[in-house]
């Protein structure tokens, strides 16, 4: 992230979001300055105002106008009103006629935030029910695939417009059985396992950091992806062929009024489909403007820097033209996902995510349901709670009496035998004092692909709103328990912030890492960590 992108999350709270909000939202304002021509739709096929350079000498800047995109999305994207139908062209040539038949938005008793959103759409005269964002993925219906990233009553209780829509809600189109970015032109953009650690993705609302608190009244909505790493030990590549147009604090001349915003730690790409790729909290970085890279090519290392909130982790984000004709976010978790399948393969993945806010008191529903497996036979969901009970299904209900941030455990088992794990966060406030709130943790380790039984793995941990305790680490394979001490996120930025610990796992196998740490008041902060182990 940046301080222009998503500067906190829930797993770490109390970051500075002032002049994040600031960039953000002067990033779109800046580009709503220009004059547009009506009617843009496609978020590709609208050229770019930028300008290439050519630096020929101090004294002499040769511009020329930038080229037109010449690499199209295979989807397509409309903004509706309720009621509102129109006719689309698929990238296929064939048409679909999709109408906005209603919005639905559940929103949490804490912040008044949007924790769900749900949209009632007609296609061909069939008529389907879509979560917007927050880890949903395109549904096949009707004839075409389809997906609802972002509905308008997000725009409600804050003050940023980060995706530019002026109507109800909006949709993305692919044909039936297309893939979602075109073969060999998009590559997930950190070299680790997924969800190796935290994350923060698309729409999730960022819970009491950067001085907000559960009184506070605007709430910052996280619209790009979060993947939550080991510092300085994981790989920031090129999503895409692209030009570096910003790195560190430079930045080619003539990216006025586009979603540039240099900061040391941050790189911008821009590719051939017109997108600019925001790469934040760099530790490290590798590539300077003008570079060209190529897709896959490392462009930095995974950090926390600028406004990360201490948390280490990439921001990665990408910014195109909407059909209101802004720039604004383009929703990268179907992308992420696709790339990730193609790499690694997986039989299974779980997902238990997004992360949950009730008060003391209260029953949550944890859902796995969004996981997925290359079989298409059904899954067995098998949970297993902190307090060491365990329940069967896809779908729990939980209730949590005490204050605290809770980890929940899911284990996803194909048909073949093939296990998924993941976990759900849960983070309970105290009913009878909501400002005073518990501790929050990140935990992240490395290598977290490949790792072989006797190697040597990084472990970092951080806990954030308590200088009180210790972290303590169980790793699951019946070695004795490690204690630690990370700095309590005081200076967020602090180059030693992580308590750091090595370990070995003798033998292959799948190994459940624990973590925790509790405030003055008992209250506990906890995490795991999947951590598969080859022979």
């Amino acid at each position: 992230m940046n301080r222009s992108t998503a500067c906190t999350r829930s797993l770490v709270p109390e970051a500075t979001q002032t002049d994040c909000r600031a960039n953000r939202k002067g990033r779109l304002v800046d580009s709503q300055r220009q004059h547009l021509q009506s009617g843009i739709v496609l978020v590709t096929f609208a050229a770019m105002s930028l300008v290439s350079l050519s630096i020929v000498a101090p004294a002499t800047r040769v511009t020329a106008a930038p080229p037109e995109p010449t690499l199209q999305p295979l989807f397509r994207v409309v903004d509706l009103d309720l009621g509102e139908s129109t006719q689309v062209e698929l990238a296929d040539g064939s048409k679909a006629l999709v109408k906005l038949i209603d919005v639905q938005e559940t929103r949490d008793p804490i912040r008044n935030a949007v924790r769900r959103a749900r949209v009632a759409v007609e296609v061909n005269g069939k008529s389907t029910t879509l979560d917007a964002a927050n880890y949903q993925l395109p549904v096949t219906f009707a004839g075409v695939q389809i997906d609802c990233t972002i509905t308008k009553g997000y725009y409600s209780n804050t003050n940023d417009d980060t995706w530019g829509l002026e109507k109800s809600s909006r949709l993305r189109l692919w044909p039936a059985g297309s893939p979602w970015m075109a073969p060999g032109t998009f590559v997930s953009p950190v070299k680790q396992r997924w969800f190796a650690s935290g994350t923060q993705f698309s729409n999730e609302p960022t819970f009491v950091d950067g001085g907000e608190t559960p009184s506070s009244k605007k709430i910052y909505y996280h619209n790009d992806l979060d993947f939550g790493g080991c510092e300085a030990l994981v790989e920031v590549v090129a999503a895409v062929d692209a030009r570096v147009v910003s790195a560190a604090n430079n930045v080619l001349p003539g990216f006025e009024g586009t979603p540039v915003r240099p900061r040391y730690d941050v790189v911008y790409l821009l590719d051939d489909r017109g997108w600019y790729y925001r790469n934040s909290h760099l530790h490290t970085i590798d590539v300077k403007p003008g570079d060209r890279v190529k897709m896959g090519q490392r462009i930095g290392l995974l950090g926390k820097e600028g406004g990360s909130g201490g948390w280490s982790h990439l921001h990665f984000g990408i910014v195109s033209r909407q059909p209101s004709a802004k720039w604004g976010t383009q929703e990268a978790y179907a992308f992420a996902w696709e790339a990730y399948l193609r790499e690694q393969k997986p039989a299974v993945l779980a997902i238990a995510r997004p992360h949950q806010l009730i008060l003391s008191g209260d029953t949550v529903t944890l859902d796995g349901t969004k996981s997925w497996a290359a079989d298409v036979k059904p899954l067995r969901f098998e949970w297993t709670f902190t307090d060491g009970s365990t329940a069967i299904g896809a779908t729990v209900q939980r209730k949590y009496p005490s204050p605290g941030t809770y980890s929940e455990i899911l284990k996803v088992t194909d048909a073949a035998g093939h296990v998924g794990y993941d976990f759900a966060d849960v983070q309970v406030i105290n009913r009878a004092d909501p400002e005073k709130v518990a501790p929050t943790i990140q935990a992240a380790y490395a290598p977290s692909l490949n790792l072989k039984a006797g190697q040597v793995a990084m472990f970092k941990v951080r806990t954030f709103r308590t200088t009180h305790g210790e972290e303590r680490w169980d790793f699951g394979d019946g070695s004795p328990a490690v204690t630690v001490k990370s700095d309590g996120a005081v200076n967020k930025l602090a180059k030693d912030g992580f308590a750091i610990t090595e370990h070995r796992f003798g033998k292959p196998g799948n190994y459940l890492v624990r973590v925790e740490r509790s405030n003055e008041r008992g209250e506990p902060a906890i995490t795991h960590l999947w951590v598969p182990v080859e022979p």
